[in-house]
């Protein structure tokens, strides 16, 4: 059976490749799979995924599977309610256009709120970075888990925002934005976004022609 294996930065770069087909037996796993590919993860820490849900190694593969060998994220190691009478909102994008904070804000406006707190990641210090996702997967992480802060701190709604590409000097990469009844909520709210962004979502950053070493997703 045909299995399509996703690489990305370090990863692709090694093997000269965005992806491989890999021709398994009926019955595989993730970790045969891995074992066929030894030679491109050879000193990496990776984390895979099966059809853009993360997954051990004993995880079965099927015709057709699209597995993704994700090496550590760039973001860093940064640490990681009230019932509403009306339904959260929640935005989540990874997109190549540049970030601005102005349309998130008013996609958290929202008239139970008395807080809005915005956060804005900016490239520092070099010319530029260039980021590279999982994109699929990125926002489907970055889905989840603005939808669990709204949850957890009882956030009226709230928006994130990636961007991949070319990423000038003092240019923003990534943007949150939440709205929430107080203020303890809403700044809460807002540092559990980035945080686990950062920490989980398949992205990765290159400066200076290096990728930057980061943490391995959970």
């Amino acid at each position: 059976m045909l299995v399509r294996v996703r690489l990305f930065a370090v990863l692709r770069e090694r093997a000269g490749a965005d992806a491989v087909e890999l021709d398994l037996p009926e019955g595989a796993v993730v970790r045969d799979a891995l074992e066929r590919v030894e030679p491109i993860t050879t000193g990496l820490r990776v984390v895979m995924a099966v059809n853009q849900e993360y997954a051990d190694a004993r995880a079965p593969l099927r015709a057709g599977d699209e597995l993704a060998l994700i090496p550590p994220v760039s973001g860093g190691a940064e640490p990681g309610a009230s019932d509403l009478a009306q339904p959260a909102r929640l935005h989540a994008r990874v997109t190549d256009e540049p970030l601005t904070l102005d349309p998130l804000v008013a996609r958290v406006r929202d008239h139970r709120a008395g807080a809005v707190v915005t956060f804005l990641g900016v490239t520092r210090e070099v010319e530029f970075l260039d980021y590279e996702a999982y994109a699929e997967m990125a926002l489907a992480q970055i889905e989840q888990i603005v939808a669990e802060a709204i949850e957890r701190h009882g956030l009226c709604a709230a928006a994130a925002e990636h961007r991949i590409g070319r990423v000038p000097l003092s240019n923003p990469s990534v943007a949150v934005a939440v709205s929430a009844p107080h203020r303890g909520e809403a700044f809460a709210g807002a540092r559990e976004i980035i945080d686990r962004i950062k920490a989980q979502a398949p992205i990765w950053k290159k400066e200076d022609g290096e990728w930057v070493s980061g943490v391995t997703p959970a």
